[in-house]
């Protein structure tokens, strides 16, 4: 029988890491903020090789509100004895990370959750997010969605749905009866991209409920939209910037 020793992945650099380690922990400190956890499910994870086979995620069954950096926990995508370790990682986490990690080498970052009217969306018959507004258009043309919703997102069912994500030019998949996983180059590039989504899916909702026609962008202005906010100067490492300032006076835990 092998040793819990070794199952553990390879050991790699650790040059680089700790910036990621507070990047992701702070994610989730904020994530949590924002009602966007769900209870101790949920999970995200960035890649710290080069080929992003090897990411850092949030430990199983952890409150997005308590984790530290130290807490987050290193695993191998190609590492078929994950599963098997003391500190395995929850199995839905496993599957969904570890199959974007292996198919989708540009998906650096990848934050998974059930936000509210995120995951009201994906539960639409038609699961499309139209650009009503400046938020919404920001996603036009950047988005998947995955109609094929078959259960759990164990391995098998992982390794489908994130194939949604192989055209590195669709930022964010809408997995219909579940929720969204939206990826970026870094933490600070996922989280403002899951911030606006949620903000756009709150404005769409809100606006169905009112029973009166949509005023929908044409596909040139959403366009032009979605490409002058793609260019807009730092603006998601600003906002993370901001985020992290708040959380190092408010729970400076986070960093250990």
């Amino acid at each position: 029988m092998q040793s819990a020793l070794s199952t553990s992945p390879k050991p790699v650099s650790t040059a680089g890491q700790s910036t990621e380690r507070v990047d992701l922990a702070a994610a989730f400190r904020w994530a949590a903020r924002l009602n966007f956890h769900e209870g101790v499910a949920n999970h995200f994870s960035v890649a710290v090789n080069e080929d992003g086979t090897q990411f850092l995620m949030n430990p199983n069954q952890s409150h997005f509100s308590r984790i530290k950096a130290s807490d987050l926990i290193l695993v191998d995508a190609n590492d078929p004895d994950t599963m098997a370790r003391p500190d395995a990682p929850d199995p839905t986490a496993w599957g969904l990370h570890g199959a974007l990690h292996r198919q989708c080498q540009h998906a650096r970052v990848a934050l998974h959750v059930h936000s509210i009217h995120a995951t009201i969306l994906s539960t639409l018959q038609d699961p499309h997010l139209p650009p009503i507004d400046q938020n919404c258009a920001m996603f036009f043309n950047r988005y998947a969605v995955d109609t094929e919703y078959a259960g759990l997102a164990f391995e098998e069912e992982a390794e489908r749905c994130c194939q949604q994500l192989s055209d590195p030019t669709k930022k964010v998949l809408i997995m219909c009866h579940h929720g969204i996983m939206v990826i970026g180059d870094s933490v600070a590039d996922a989280f403002n991209r899951l911030f606006y989504f949620e903000r756009a899916a709150e404005t769409y909702i809100k606006a169905l409920w009112t029973g009166q026609p949509l005023s929908v962008l044409s596909d040139e202005v959403a366009e032009k939209t979605a490409k002058e906010l793609e260019e807009y100067p730092a603006q998601a490492e600003r906002h993370f910037a901001e985020l992290r300032a708040i959380l190092d006076l408010e729970e400076p835990e986070y960093v250990q």
